[in-house]
């Protein structure tokens, strides 16, 4: 049977190209052009996937996201978004995003998506109990790769520390930076590791759903309730629950939350009888929690229950020697999805990705080597595959004028193309990358700035429309 498909997008250009192409590989697709349309239109049918554009006329993407998961908690949702949002995307992931999907538009990288949507989406099996999924692609939780750096060897020295104690622990870091990753790693190097590892995002809690998402309820307890659900901790019982992002939880829900830590016991929502429990658990979070409940934002007892042990992330940008070591693993993950044969990568990719920031941290690099791997039609990933965020790192540092690749002795079309990409590349680093913002400056058209890019950095090939 086809998977549904509905495509939220008010570019009814590429929302008919995109639509066409992912009827041609067998999808059954429909169309809404703007964001109300597109949550009346999910109301009304049964869709296997959403794939819907942040920028719409009448909303964000995240109103929509926010819209459709309160519906259906278990709807797949792919964002579309420029590049360089790369906040903006680790955003809509927090509040119940499937994943995102990068502009411009690689055909090839659509269908991997789906395809690893198909093959790993819907549930996954823990002690023979169903968790729904937060991630689309294998999010390589259980795999720890040990950095060189000094700052990564100090992080694992106290990850090994405390895995062999059943302390509640703290991890802070920016997003992407791989908190998820550690507390897996926790958890496999402690007592409970045969025992279930269950993972929770606090920011896609609605204030309605929050208690039976935590604790399950019983046939009945609310409309809709029409079976007993078990809730995380109820799986996670004998093992490890990870809350991230644990400073998004409501006030009412971190009161529940320390009776039932304090008392060791829970009942489902609506039930009567109360469960013991049994488990460890780790939180995350990307902000202060003590400067939390300073401000009145977290409470101070939920605080010092969790603050047995404190463990701070470090952005990728302060490992740069680590850098290559997790490029790699990345590749050879993505070659064997891929069927590709590609031997590493080029000097001046390892050199560009280490004078990068990396807002993204890991998942952006993650990504960025996944889609260099999708583009490449060469040995080894080159400058060409990147995409111009990076690229233009290397272009900013221009040579002295005898050097430059624009010749001295240029005539006038040489000279206007070298003043052109000059104003495209000054305007782009004034905004961020923002590519629309951009365009809007230059006084051309999105489509315009896209096709000027692709010819002087030569790797935005095989797009199927651009923002």
């Amino acid at each position: 049977m086809k998977q549904r498909i509905l495509i939220i997008d008010d570019d009814c250009e590429l929302c008919s190209l995109l639509s066409r192409f992912l009827i041609r590989n067998d999808y059954d697709v429909e169309e809404a052009n703007s964001g109300q349309k597109g949550i009346e239109k999910f109301k009304k049918g049964k869709y296997d996937i959403v794939i819907c554009d942040f920028k719409l006329g009448d909303k964000d993407g995240t109103e929509v996201l926010q819209a459709i998961t309160a519906f259906d908690p278990n709807a797949v949702v792919l964002i579309i978004t420029g590049y360089s949002d790369v906040k903006t995307a680790v955003d809509v992931i927090k509040c119940g995003a499937y994943d995102y999907i990068t502009k411009p538009l690689v055909p090839d990288e659509i269908l991997n998506v789906l395809r690893t949507i198909t093959k790993t989406a819907a549930k996954a099996v823990h002690n023979g109990k169903k968790v729904q999924k937060s991630t689309s692609q294998p999010n390589d939780a259980s795999i720890l790769i040990e950095g060189i750096s000094k700052r990564s060897k100090e992080l694992y020295r106290q990850v090994e520390i405390v895995a062999h104690t059943d302390y509640s622990v703290i991890l802070y870091g920016e997003s992407g930076t791989g908190k998820e990753v550690i507390a897996q790693t926790i958890h496999n190097l402690s007592g409970r590791k045969n025992d279930p590892f269950i993972a929770l995002d606090c920011g896609t809690l609605s204030r309605e759903l929050s208690g039976s998402e935590l604790f399950g309820h019983v046939k009945g307890a609310f409309t809709g309730a029409l079976s007993d659900k078990e809730g995380h901790f109820e799986l996670a019982n004998g093992g490890t629950l990870f809350l991230d992002e644990v400073g998004n939880l409501s006030y009412e829900v971190q009161v529940s939350l320390l009776r039932v830590i304090q008392e060791r016991k829970f009942k489902r929502v609506g039930g009567n009888n109360e469960m013991p429990l049994d488990i460890r658990i780790i939180v995350a979070s990307n902000e202060n929690l003590q400067d939390a409940y300073k401000k009145g934002k977290f409470r101070e007892d939920l605080y010092h229950r969790f603050n047995e042990f404190s463990i701070q992330l470090p952005p990728l940008r302060a490992r740069q020697e680590d850098i290559p070591l997790f490029a790699e693993f990345f590749l050879d993950k993505t070659k064997s999805e891929l069927g590709k044969t590609i031997h590493g990568f080029d000097d001046e990719v390892i050199q560009l990705f280490k004078s990068y920031s990396w807002p993204g941290n890991l998942r952006e690099l993650k990504n960025v080597i996944r889609r260099a791997a999708l583009l490449s039609d060469s040995q080894k990933i080159t400058a060409h595959s990147l995409p111009f965020e990076i690229t233009s790192l290397s272009a900013n540092k221009t040579p002295a004028p005898e050097q430059h690749e624009f010749k001295r002795d240029v005539d006038l079309k040489n000279a206007a193309a070298k003043a052109e990409y000059e104003a495209i590349l000054n305007t782009l680093m004034q905004v961020n990358f923002n590519k629309s913002k951009a365009a809007e400056i230059l006084n051309i058209d999105r489509k315009t700035l896209y096709n000027k890019i692709r010819n002087y950095e030569g790797n935005l090939t095989n797009t199927v429309i651009s923002n």
